[in-house]
């Protein structure tokens, strides 16, 4: 399979005012895909016309290499917003009700509930579940008819850090043992950074980029800047000094090395003794959340 998702231009207005303008993206089969921008960007908008909850206004979508959309929805769970869950019920009984709504066997009630670690909760009714209790039994949810795909709307909102890191373990979980695809749709980067293989920056609407997690490590480790009276001679010498390609110069002349430097003083010496000027050189590291909120601000 070539493709989970590709959407080409699609665009949802409201009110004369783009929700999602124009966002083109692909998941991969075998993604955890970090869909990633601040409140209001346009995550669950996107989400819901994926899901036929609302219509684009332009643009397209197709599932599953092309599979007719009706037939292809029936291959996706999702948790959008909060859980609808019945209070009074045990999460064994708000499971099959949810398996007689869709037209599925109850039979596999008890294994959703081993899979997201809910099978010990016998008769506590679901409105006692701590708030991360009913995170996972909203994704037990989205998982009935083993979906290949979950979309999943900020699901570790407003969790506490062990309610976090049980999410986080759970779709890691989904991921490497049951073999699923995460779409994961949240403005807390910096959890995100620790499941996600692939992710989309979204900012008022727009798909500012897509990257990998590996691409996203390059730019956010550790990079020197130097700063010289000949940047494009000093860069090339650079280049064969430290025997690498990943040496940039930015709009600003600056040149950037992309990768760890361990001796500093031996690019200065080797620029002076090809009479070029040092005027300045630092390193420094960047968090991929500070890249994150770089990107949002661009759009």
């Amino acid at each position: 399979m070539e493709y989970i998702l590709k959407t080409e231009g699609l665009t949802k207005v409201y009110a004369k005012q783009k929700a999602v303008d124009d966002v083109s993206l692909t998941i991969l089969p075998g993604d955890i895909y970090g869909f990633v921008g601040k409140n209001g960007a346009g995550k669950t908008t996107f989400i819901r016309m994926i899901l036929g909850l609302t219509r684009s206004d332009s643009g397209s979508f197709s599932l599953f290499d092309g599979e007719n959309v009706s037939k292809a929805r029936k291959r996706i769970g999702s948790l959008v917003e909060s859980p609808a869950l019945y209070p009074n019920m045990t999460a064994k009984e708000n499971l099959e009700i949810f398996c007689s709504m869709l037209g599925e066997d109850k039979n596999q009630v008890g294994e959703i509930l081993e899979k997201v670690g809910l099978a010990d909760t016998g008769k506590k009714k679901a409105g006692d579940f701590s708030l991360g209790m009913k995170q996972r039994l909203g994704i037990a949810m989205a998982l009935v008819g083993d979906p290949e795909l979950l979309i999943l709307d900020e699901p570790i909102n407003g969790l506490d850090p062990t309610g976090i890191v049980e999410i986080r373990e759970l779709i890691l979980e989904l991921k490497n043992k049951h073999k699923k695809t995460v779409f994961i749709s949240s403005h807390l980067l910096g959890e995100l950074e620790k499941i996600a293989t692939r992710y989309g920056i979204i900012a008022k609407g727009r798909l500012i980029e897509e990257i990998t997690a590996e691409e996203l490590e390059k730019k956010c480790g550790s990079r020197t800047s130097v700063k010289t009276n000949d940047p494009k001679k000093a860069m090339e010498i650079i280049k064969k000094l430290l025997n690498i390609e990943n040496v940039e110069i930015d709009a600003k002349g600056t040149i950037l090395i992309g990768d760890p430097v361990k001796n500093i003083g031996e690019i200065t010496n080797e620029l002076f003794k090809n009479d070029i000027v040092v005027e300045g050189i630092s390193t420094s590291d960047s968090s991929a959340e500070s890249y994150f909120i770089k990107k949002m601000e661009e759009g």
